[in-house]
């Protein structure tokens, strides 16, 4: 039985690690971070048939793929908080020399981060290049990756999924964190994205819809229906919904926190909001 309540707190103790992560250094990315926690939670914890110990290769277990390489915060708090590093190394976010930059690389051999990410547009085609590899070498796992939805106004994304589609690679699930924001405002403002479900659609996808993304059982739910759809043909679209600076009143809803510090006073305000659980690094 999933243990919500442990899921829950864990997700707290997340907000609180992006928060204090980009408040130390006043740099980063919040909004996005936050309104994905419920996701990194779900998937790392729940959804995907993962190996305790790390390997490069990934032979013999699901891996994932972040393309919007800026929501490191939350990537990194869920990494350390499932096993990977330890969590007291969450306290380097950002500063020279450590294996936590901005954007995560992979030569400082971070456990978990599979790819350099943060130029935007290129996770689904490395996630397709990973998905066939599984399928050459007879590995019935899965490939998860997750993009912003004003990522899609990168045009690489439409040829990788053109190409999906077309050699029907159906070991591939792809989630758009679909917040209608991005650093310049909503996306309907700086580019309307229009229909994705449509617009997947008629690129040959399978679509699915989780209309709350910030909601535990939702994300659970929907991403095992999501895993029902794999190796029928056809690759699989989230769309996830979700808000940009979940659990903090006063980010949510806006682009505005999409790459701003909180101040000290602003700081104290969100933790209040976000009372520690399994306890800070």
């Amino acid at each position: 039985m999933t243990d919500y309540k442990y899921l829950e707190d864990l997700v707290t103790q997340v907000r609180r690690d992006i928060l204090r992560q980009v408040h130390k250094v006043n740099s980063g990315h919040p909004g996005g971070s936050l309104g994905c926690a419920e996701f990194f939670v779900s998937l790392f914890q729940e959804i995907m048939d993962r190996n305790d110990t790390f390997s490069m290769d990934g032979k013999d277990e699901d891996l994932f793929f972040l393309s919007n390489g800026h929501i490191s915060p939350v990537f990194y708090s869920v990494l350390a908080r499932s096993g990977y590093f330890p969590v007291d190394e969450l306290n380097t976010f950002r500063l020279l020399n450590t294996r936590l930059q901005g954007h995560p690389t992979t030569h400082e051999g971070l456990p978990g981060i599979r790819i350099a990410s943060g130029s935007l547009g290129q996770g689904i085609s490395v996630a397709l290049g990973a998905a066939q590899s599984k399928k050459l070498n007879n590995d019935s796992h899965l490939i998860y990756t997750l993009c912003g939805d004003g990522e899609l106004q990168e045009g690489q994304n439409w040829e990788a999924i053109m190409y999906a589609a077309g050699n029907k690679v159906d070991n591939l699930i792809v989630t758009i964190d679909f917040n209608g924001q991005q650093i310049d405002g909503s996306t309907d403002t700086v580019l309307p994205l229009g229909n994705l479900r449509a617009k997947f659609e008629a690129f040959g996808w399978d679509v699915l819809d989780i209309e709350d993304g910030n909601n535990l059982e939702s994300i659970i739910k929907g991403m095992g229906q999501a895993k029902e759809k794999t190796g029928k043909g056809k690759p699989v679209c989230v769309l996830l919904h979700t808000v940009m600076g979940n659990g903090v009143d006063f980010m949510m809803h806006t682009h505005a926190w999409h790459g701003k510090a909180p101040n000290d006073d602003q700081l104290e305000i969100a933790l209040e909001q976000n009372q520690e659980t399994l306890g800070d690094y």
